[in-house]
Parts: structure tokens; sequence; C-alpha cells
């Protein structure tokens, strides 16, 4: 779907193992840091896609004006900042978090990602409608931030997963 993110596949067979102690308190630890980090890159992505939006919006000329003129457009467009920066807030927090070594920072990683994940998609989606009918071409980039959106919303478990693993924490 996304084909701007690489994957591989690795099989290992008949390889000696053994298990390390911790093993399960390092793997959770290492899936809590790779989304931290994906977090950090859907934030990103989602403010390139709204940087590019509103270039779009300020240079497409429709009724004699430019669209970002447009009061409805203008509040779409402050929606998508909104949850921009609001997700590199949760982005900030859960990096913050694993860099303190804070022991809530299950919860904020949890967040981080689930809330990351849905506001890159969400800036997604409105990137494609701001653009009209450029925005879903090949010609455009806009369907890229659009699939990377919803990959990377299932990358290291989808959200619904990470609020399933906050409530856990809380429990």
């Amino acid at each position: 779907m996304d084909p701007t993110r690489r994957f591989a596949e690795v099989t290992v067979d008949r390889a000696a193992a053994r298990s390390l102690p911790g093993g399960e308190a390092e793997l959770a630890h290492a899936l809590d840091v790779a989304c931290a980090v994906l977090a950090a890159e859907q934030v990103g992505a989602a403010a390139r896609a709204l940087a590019i939006t509103v270039d779009y919006a300020k240079s497409r000329v429709q009724f004699g004006r430019a669209i970002g003129s447009f009061q409805a457009l203008k509040h779409r467009m402050a929606d998508m900042y909104v949850l921009v920066e609001s997700a590199r807030s949760a982005a900030y927090a859960a990096g913050d978090a694993l860099d303190r070594g804070d022991g809530d920072a299950r919860v904020a990683v949890a967040t981080a990602k689930t809330y990351c994940s849905q506001a890159f998609s969400t800036v997604a989606a409105e990137m494609i409608q701001l653009h009209g009918g450029i925005g879903i071409t090949w010609e455009h980039d806009a369907h890229l931030y659009f699939k990377r959106a919803h990959s990377s919303s299932q990358l290291f478990g989808d959200p619904a997963q990470h609020l399933g693993r906050r409530e856990l924490v809380h429990s």
C-alpha cells in the first residue's frame, strides 16, 4: 500500500537460540522506542502535508481569489494545524518520558502512537480533499501522504491495540 516504506522479511531456520533474561521487558521497551520514533515521524509528515496544503491554498485561484481566502477552508486548515501541534506535544511527551525512564512512559508512548496515527490520517485525508481533483492523482504527492498515514497507523500495532496497552497500565 505504501510504496515509500521498504520492508523486509527475515527467516531464521534451525538457528541456535536461547532466551535472554528480561527478554519480555526488553522487547516491550523496544516496541515503546519504535512507537515513539514512529509517532515523531507521523508528526513530521503531517506537518509537511499541512504546509503543502497551505501553500496550495494560497496559490490555487477559484472565483477570482485564492481558495485559502475562503473562510470554510481556513477553518479546515486551522483544525489541521491543531491536530499537528497536539500530535507534536504527544510525541515530545513520549520521547521525554522514555529518555527519563519514567514509570508512565508506556502510557505516554501508547497515547502518542494512538493520537499521532489518528492525527496524521486525518490531516492526510484533508490534504486530499483540499487539493480537489489533483490531490488523488498520481501526479501529486498527496496520495503518498495518505498511504503513509494509513500504513504507519498499523505499524507496530494499530491505535486500538495501543489504547488497550494504555488501559492495561492504568488498571
